[in-house]
Order: C-alpha cells, then sequence, then structure tokens
C-alpha cells in the first residue's frame, strides 16, 4: 500500500477518545462517519445520533453533513439506517400526541401533483366517520400546489394554530388542516435545504425518511400515502415510486404504526381545477357530491383504507361503499364547514363562490380539431399555472390565489374542434401571453377513441 493513502486511511479512521466523568468515551470524528457511508458501511442509531446531535448544536458544518449526503446518494442505506434517520429527524423536535384518542388518530401525505386537493375532502370525510385528522401540510412551491395556499384562497382562514389549538380542533371538529409547525422535525428541514443545494434531492432513503419523519412526529396511529406517479409528479416512473412506497411502509411498520401507500397516476392533473381558489370550489363541489370521477375515485380508495385500517369497517369493500355514499349524499360538507368555523374562514364561501378571489382575465383555448383525447399534459399544465401566477418560482413569492386554470376535457374525452380544452384564468396580459403557447401543447386529440387513465396505479401495504 501507498504509505501515504496507508496514513491517510489510518488519520481518517481514527475515533477520539474524550474523558466524561472519569471515564474515556470514544467519539466518533465527523469525517470517520462520512467515510464509513463513503465505503458502503451501515451506520449504527448511536452513531447516527452522535453526528446529528453534534450537527444540530452547531458542532459540525453544514459541509461535512453535505458530503456525507452525496454518500448516502451514491451507496444508499439500510432499511434499519432509513428507519433510525426518520425517527432521529422526528425526535430532534416537537411532537404531536393523541393518546387520549386511542387508534383513530389519522394522517396522509401527498408526494405532490398537479391537481391535488385530496386532504380539503378527506379530513371532514373521516372525521364524518369520527375518526381523527390533523393534517399538517405546507406551501406549494414550483408547478405543485400547496394545500396552506389553497386553504389561505378561503378569507379568514387560519393555517397557523398552537398546539392548544390543534388538540382543541381534533376533539371539537375531528380535524384541522394546519401549516407544518417549524418546530416539527428540525433536523428534516436543516437536511432538505443541503440536500435542495447539493443534487441529492432524489435519494429515496432520504426522501422517506423526510416524509415518515413528520408523519411520525405528527402522532398518527394510522397513515396513508398517496404517492402520485407520472408526468406532472415528484416521481416519474412506477417502479421508484414502487420502490419509495415499500420503503416508507416498512419505515412506519418498525415505527409500530400502520402504513398504506396508494400510487394514483398524474400524467393528466386530479380532477379538473388547477390553482388555489378554483381547487377550493372543486373540493367544495366534491363534498357537495359534484366531484370528477378521478378525484371521487382517489378519495374512495384512500378513504377505504383509512377506514379499513383504523378498525372501523371489517373490509375494503364495506369501505369503499360508506365512503362513496358519503360523497353522494354530501355527508361531509358540514364538517367542512365545522373545519373552516372553528379555524376562523368565511363559512359562507361554501354556498356562494363568488365570495373567493378569481382573476378577472379569463380566456378559453378552443381545440383545433375533432377526435378523442389522447394526452393533458400534467406537467406542462402545471407549469402554466405556475406562470398564469398560481405558482411561486421560489420560496417567498406572492401567489394569485385567483389564477389557474380548469381542465374542460380530459383523456378519453371526445372533442369537437373549437370546444374548450382548457379555461384559462389570471390577472395579467403578459402572463397570459406566456403561457398560452404552453398549453396549446399540453393536449393531444387522435382519431380513435382513448380509454380514460388508470386513476390507483398501485397499492403497497405490509403485507
Amino acid at each position: 500500500m501507498n504509505i501515504t493513502v496507508g496514513v491517510f486511511n489510518f488519520l481518517l479512521c481514527y475515533t477520539l477518545k474524550k474523558r466524561i466523568g472519569g471515564v474515556f468515551l470514544e467519539i466518533m470524528l465527523p469525517q470517520e462517519f462520512i467515510y464509513r457511508k463513503r465505503e458502503g458501511k451501515t451506520h449504527t442509531r448511536e452513531e447516527m445520533e452522535e453526528f446529528f446531535t453534534a450537527y444540530m448544536q452547531g458542532e459540525i458544518p453544514d459541509y461535512q453533513v453535505s458530503s456525507w449526503l452525496m454518500a448516502v446518494f451514491f451507496q444508499s442505506m439500510t432499511e434499519e439506517e432509513t428507519t433510525n434517520l426518520t425517527k432521529i429527524m422526528a425526535e430532534s423536535g416537537e411532537t404531536l400526541n393523541f393518546f387520549d384518542f386511542s387508534t383513530k388518530t389519522l394522517d396522509k401525505h401527498s408526494t405532490g401533483g398537479v391537481g391535488d386537493k385530496t386532504s380539503l375532502v378527506l379530513a371532514p370525510l373521516m372525521a364524518h366517520f369520527g375518526l381523527k385528522m390533523a393534517k399538517m401540510s405546507g406551501r406549494g412551491l414550483g408547478h405543485s400546489g400547496g394545500t396552506i395556499d389553497k386553504l389561505e384562497s378561503i378569507p379568514g382562514f387560519r393555517v397557523d394554530l398552537s398546539r392548544e389549538e390543534i388538540y382543541e380542533g381534533i376533539k371539537k371538529v375531528g380535524c384541522v388542516l394546519v401549516s407544518q409547525s417549524k418546530e416539527l422535525t428540525p433536523l428534516d428541514g436543516k437536511l432538505y435545504a443541503l440536500r435542495d443545494v447539493t443534487a441529492t434531492v432524489e435519494s429515496i432513503p432520504l426522501i422517506a425518511s423526510s416524509v415518515m419523519s413528520k408523519k411520525l412526529a405528527g402522532g398518527a396511529k394510522h397513515i396513508i400515502l398517496d404517492v402520485k406517479v407520472g408526468k406532472g409528479a415528484f416521481m416519474k416512473d412506477l417502479e421508484n415510486a414502487l420502490n419509495l412506497s415499500r420503503l416508507m411502509v416498512k419505515i412506519g411498520e418498525m415505527a409500530d404504526r400502520s402504513v398504506v401507500a396508494v400510487l394514483s397516476q398524474m400524467d393528466e392533473p386530479l380532477g379538473c381545477s388547477v390553482g388555489n381558489s378554483l381547487e377550493v370550489i372543486e373540493a367544495i363541489k366534491t363534498l357537495k357530491g359534484k366531484g370528477p370521477p378521478d378525484f371521487n375515485e382517489t378519495i374512495i380508495t384512500l378513504g377505504s383504507y383509512l377506514l379499513f385500517m383504523s378498525g372501523v369497517v371489517k373490509d375494503l369493500s364495506e369501505g369503499s361503499e360508506m365512503v362513496a355514499n358519503a360523497l353522494s349524499n354530501g355527508r361531509g360538507l358540514d364538517k367542512f364547514r365545522e373545519l373552516v368555523l372553528f379555524q376562523g374562514g368565511d363559512t359562507q364561501v361554501i354556498d356562494d363562490y363568488n365570495l373567493f378571489s378569481i382573476a378577472p382575465i379569463r380566456k378559453v383555448l378552443p381545440s383545433t380539431n375533432s377526435g378523442f383525447v389522447a394526452d393533458v399534459d400534467a406537467h406542462d399544465i402545471g407549469l402554466a399555472s405556475l406562470i398564469l401566477g398560481a405558482g411561486r418560482r421560489k420560496k417567498g413569492d406572492n401567489i394569485d390565489l385567483g389564477a389557474g386554470i380548469v381542465v374542460r376535457k380530459k383523456v378519453g374525452d371526445k372533442v369537437e374542434k373549437g370546444e374548450p380544452v382548457f379555461e384559462i384564468f389570471t390577472s395579467s396580459e403578459n402572463k397570459l401571453r406566456d403561457a398560452y403557447p404552453i398549453l396549446e401543447k399540453a393536449y393531444k386529440v387522435v382519431d380513435k377513441p382513448i380509454p380514460p387513465l388508470k386513476v390507483i396505479l398501485e397499492v403497497v401495504d405490509k403485507g
């Protein structure tokens, strides 16, 4: 062996001995921690706790953690390592405890997609069935909309609730929809910021630990994961989405939580409306029994699993029937009204959509030929919606709550030349001019009939 290399490796692998209370304890150097992962070795729980505790205390700099993240990106982590990291992140800040509600506590996470307003319907529906859901969400960034922005399109709606208010809402209403606390999983926030600038976001173990750390800290016993797959989703292909889902379900199992991952398509937008006010209106219509078929199917699937996981029904068939009936009969609407009232919102919007902010400039994009719709590109529609003002290019950007797009024709629909394909809403002629060419290319019409897209692709559970 080259002497220089041998000395380098000796120094790299060296562990310090620190005198604590008269006892010498071995303390691993940060570079040894990085080296072990670089060489494909596994970390113990104790090693990870030592490393990340020192990081949170400012004793390890960002550049060393960034090096470790890159090592993970190339060498990956075992299920046990990923679970340990998840638990360490979950325990790095505040946690919510719902022991008073036994096994009735639920949580839900979506990996993000275009037109995804699922939480707005699912939470009040589950509350209607006597279950409890404290759903913490984020703001939109890029072409994927954020639940918090959508909720803020309801005049007066408060998304920043204290822990005491969250518990009160769970007891009184059965559900709350709130922004994620800065005190929740602070280690995850720091790691994600580094992943974002070091090209390590796509690492499946890092994605899984980030998602599941927030779910574990959220305190719920039963967790449903809505993993979007396709052009408008973070996960573009089914294989990677399945790998991620299996890992997240395994983390839940190892953390004593019941977790099911439902993989759903995101090649075209979910439902018809894309944009903040527009999506809330569509969610309300869905709670009134007038939702788009693909959105209804998504809600029924997620809801039936939650009812089954929490023991409300004996099988998924019974759960599906209960959720479908609740949707068609509008039984979740009263809970939504209670939710809006509890969080300070104007409940009049539920019956008068004119109270929502809707952008004043409206334009219809007509089909250039007759036939059957073969493609409605979710990514392009999300990008156009962002340009129209409904999304953010970077954190902190202001958004136009009334901007967005309504998809008038979905895949499989018959369309005549001149019929509207998209209805566009914006407050700026310049933004309309920039978005219009993108939407002109975002759909495709063919001569032969096309079946609708399959909504639910796969389901992953511990079985």
